[in-house]
């Protein structure tokens, strides 16, 4: 066996089934589930057509590289959405959902060969970034968020040795599970950074499309384009349909960036077998291409956010986030405890904020806090929140 499979750690919702597994939930209550942050809105009618018209597509051998037709409409989009051009052929690269391609990214660019090769991860985190550097036999490091700065990674905190080992940069913007975005001095910060040790950005891109404020979110590439860097030098951008257009179990996004980085990329990719579908590509194409679906989705979230968050605000310490379709609320003391007390007395499922983080420099950011994940039904969302309140006066 793989000795590196050691060194994983069980994945938050394992954990959280481990730690719920001999809780008796209310049976006149219906669970509520805001627990996993898995898209519930309806797939737009025009990705469910492009799929059964192009059925023939699962006849034939795909191209890892993707057809021209998808990776066009991929730099279309990038166009539209911030403003940058890149290469259709040397720039864009189609994957099977964005996770998939978070993880064998790392396995392209690290190198366990050099002495403490290292992953900076911001903390919160997506899990795979971890998993990812640890399979590549790398080791992590965690820059923890801030709460008196809108959940800001605090990069100061990693200190210059660790920078001079670290290899491959994971960013989340907007943030999950805090929503934060990034501004554009923190990327010119961490290209400073990575100009002076020489490592690989990879920015992690999946919920840019739902978002509160009037100015859609700053991408990687947009900000490596507005400070002059137009060959995106050590920066890949990492994008999905999953929460835009509502298919998670399409598994379709695209990666953007650096040429010299996308090479190699495909080359792993050719081995690893992950090519998509021609049926997926066409779907893909047809979703990418469609901007009305997602302005429907982005006001469905703003509705139930509007009416969601106020309410909750009335007994917790939560606040809209900047994107994203999480709250990350802050609920005093143990956050596993609350968690569970919430789940035994009312039925409902959060996930609790200590199991999304990592004890980094003496604190683990989640503690005390919760993710709710508002992907279900606005009145189904709203009955939830209420059980929340009721559970919260209770206390």
């Amino acid at each position: 066996m793989n000795p590196l499979l050691s060194r994983l750690h069980p994945y938050p919702f394992e954990r959280w089934r481990a730690l719920t597994q001999d809780i008796r939930t209310p049976e006149q209550l219906r669970a509520i589930n805001l627990g996993i942050g898995e898209p519930k809105h309806a797939t737009p009618a025009l990705i469910e057509q492009a799929l059964c018209n192009n059925l023939q597509g699962l006849s034939g051998y795909p191209a890892t590289a993707g057809e021209p037709a998808l990776r066009q409409a991929c730099a279309a989009w990038l166009q539209r959405r911030y403003g940058v051009r890149v290469d259709a052929l040397t720039q864009v690269l189609p994957v099977n959902g964005s996770r998939e391609a978070l993880f064998a990214f790392a396995q392209t660019v690290l190198d366990p060969t050099q002495p403490g090769a290292t992953v900076v991860c911001p903390n919160p985190f997506y899990q795979i970034y971890e998993g990812a550097a640890l399979l590549a036999g790398a080791q992590t490091a965690f820059a923890n968020s801030d709460p008196a700065r809108n959940f800001a990674a605090d990069w100061s905190s990693i200190d210059e040795a660790t920078w001079s080992r670290t290899q491959l940069l994971y960013v989340c913007s907007p943030g999950n599970p805090t929503g934060a975005v990034m501004p554009l001095s923190e990327w010119q910060q961490l290209f400073a950074l990575s100009d002076r040790h020489g490592f690989v950005i990879a920015s992690d891109e999946c919920y840019s499309e739902i978002y509160f404020r009037d100015d859609a979110p700053l991408g990687g590439l947009e900000a490596a384009a507005r400070l002059g860097r137009l060959d995106f030098r050590r920066l890949v951008s990492f994008t999905s349909l999953s929460k835009r257009s509502n298919v998670p179990g399409l598994r379709s996004g695209f990666v953007a960036g650096d040429a010299a980085l996308i090479k190699p990329f495909l080359l792993y990719r050719t081995y690893h077998g992950s090519a998509m579908s021609g049926t997926v590509q066409a779907a893909s194409v047809a979703a990418w291409n469609d901007e009305a679906h997602v302005l429907a989705n982005r006001e469905l979230y703003r509705a139930k956010f509007a009416q969601v968050t106020p309410r909750l605000a009335r007994v917790l310490d939560v606040h809209l986030p900047d994107a994203g379709f999480y709250l990350w609320a802050a609920v005093g003391g143990d956050d596993v405890a609350w968690a569970q007390g919430l789940l035994a007395q009312y039925n409902v499922t959060v996930l609790p904020g200590s199991l999304l983080a990592r004890s980094a420099q003496g604190h683990n950011p989640g503690i005390g806090r919760v993710r709710m994940a508002l992907v279900a039904s606005a009145d189904e969302c709203l009955e939830a929140a209420d059980r929340i309140v009721s559970y919260v006066e209770s206390l």
